[in-house]
């Protein structure tokens, strides 16, 4: 089967301006390269399992993808053995970040949790704004995309979606709906997983995963 066509998607990712308050997560400092390494194995990844949903959130948080630079996977997730995607005994081939800001992150837990439980392939994941948003001078905090953000950061989701021919899109938070509707792409909703939102999210996506057509 043909390999996904990502160069689009990576010439998209460079041009991101990072700014004060967003920092831009894959430069040429020695955390964004390891970031970018552990972005593209991802990708190789994805490329293997070929999923058909994909997960679309709103930004990195400081606890995981901004560590990891991978959605929704903090250094416990890259630490996983077996690992999470592959189920090799040595884990799924990531670089762990030296002194990380954190170890572990509550979204990154719960989504990890849900996805095992589904019938599969795995679903991808990815933020509808891939810099990570943070109060000024504070890396260690996250705060909400911007609208100016979020029109930056969708038509890079959107040539991930199309590299991976993604029959189904599953839009975590309000946000990343909306973002998603007005560039013409109809998502499903679910709950985040963040602030109580943990039962609803796993119930929602365990009922898309039942819905979603299997491939022959």
């Amino acid at each position: 089967m043909k390999r996904a066509d990502i160069d689009l998607f990576w010439e998209l990712l460079h041009a991101l301006p990072g700014t004060d308050d967003a920092t831009f997560l894959y430069g040429r400092d020695a955390d964004g390269r390891l970031r970018e390494r552990n972005l593209r194995r991802y990708l190789e990844l994805m490329d293997s399992t070929r999923p058909r949903m994909l997960l679309i959130g709103e930004a990195p948080g400081y606890r995981g993808h901004a560590v990891t630079g991978i959605p929704f996977m903090s250094v416990a997730q890259l630490r996983a053995r077996p690992g999470l995607i592959t189920g090799g005994p040595d884990g799924d081939g990531f670089e762990i970040p030296v002194n990380p800001a954190a170890l572990s992150e509550a979204s990154s837990t719960v989504v990890w949790r849900t996805v095992a439980a589904l019938r599969g392939p795995l679903p991808m994941f990815w933020p509808v704004y891939p810099n990570h948003p943070h109060e000024p001078g504070r890396p260690d905090t996250n705060r909400p995309p911007r609208a100016a953000e979020i029109a930056e950061g969708t038509p890079i989701a959107l040539a991930l979606t199309t590299a991976f021919r993604i029959k189904t899109v599953v839009a975590v938070g309000r946000k990343a709906q909306d973002a998603l509707a007005r560039n013409g792409v109809t998502a499903i909703p679910v709950r985040h997983p963040a602030q109580g939102g943990a039962r609803i999210f796993a119930t929602q996506l365990a009922r898309i995963d039942e819905e979603e057509p299997k491939a022959a």
